[in-house]
């Protein structure tokens, strides 16, 4: 399905399902949400999701760690430790922040993913009317993006080589290869704008080899995604959940 819609409707479909959920920080809401993603996922036909979600299994913990230590205080005291009090309150939400981060991340990771350059650009400029140049950006930011990981092991061969980085520490934070790879992106983009600049992508009439259209396939996409949230978001409001914000009545 997600091959049919415009790249362009793909990230309106992501801002209008993951905004309205940042209104409340509650487990219910987050948890709708996710259990309706997974269960929409595989009608986008997305072959990566199970790969390209294992990050946020690591990430969705620390952040309800974070919260749990370091949260508002509330409700019954569980421990106080000091600068840390551990509270019903941050108890509840560790665990909404938890969901939430994996309600956010996992369609993120489904309308993201294979997302074509050439088509974005289509339809920033043609859709969205934008001015050429924030779309030239989008379409470079998106191919040079590919080319992280492939940077990545190439550095990482080289290092090895010199014999470069081959203590334990430098392998587990790998801080001089990331350096060096953010050199390299910057160098990248440079010659990448030079050359775009000296063949006039930046200004003047252009024509379209792929005309860029509205079709029914992006409205289900677009209004399916603003559904999701409002049905969690009225769940929510219906068990008495809701909290904007995170803030109890």
């Amino acid at each position: 399905m997600l091959t049919r819609v415009d790249p362009t409707t793909r990230l309106a479909a992501l801002a209008l399902l993951t905004t309205p959920l940042l209104l409340s920080v509650d487990v219910t809401s987050a948890a709708v949400a996710l259990v309706l993603e997974l269960l929409l996922t595989p009608l986008c036909r997305h072959p990566r999701v199970l790969r390209g979600a294992w990050p946020l299994l690591l990430l969705a913990p620390l952040a309800g760690v974070s919260m749990l230590l370091y949260g508002r205080p509330g409700g019954e005291v569980y421990a106080d430790l000091g600068p840390v009090t551990v509270t019903s309150h941050s108890v509840s939400l560790a665990c909404a922040v938890t969901v939430r981060v994996l309600a956010v991340g996992v369609p993120s990771i489904v309308l993201l993913g294979g997302i074509d350059a050439t088509r974005l650009g289509d339809g920033l400029a043609q859709l969205w009317r934008l001015p050429a140049r924030p779309v030239l950006g989008a379409i470079a930011g998106a191919r040079l993006m590919g080319l992280f990981r492939r940077d990545w092991d190439a550095l990482s061969r080289a290092r090895r080589a010199r014999g470069v980085g081959d203590g334990r520490l430098a392998r587990i934070v790998p801080v001089g290869q990331a350096f060096s790879l953010l050199v390299l992106a910057l160098r990248r983009g440079t010659k990448l704008a030079t050359a775009m600049e000296a063949r006039g992508f930046h200004g003047g009439p252009r024509t379209w080899a792929r005309p860029a259209r509205w079709t029914g396939w992006d409205a289900v996409l677009a209004v399916g995604s603003l559904a999701v949230a409002l049905v969690a978001l009225a769940v929510s409001v219906a068990t008495g959940d809701f909290r904007f914000l995170g803030v109890t009545g």
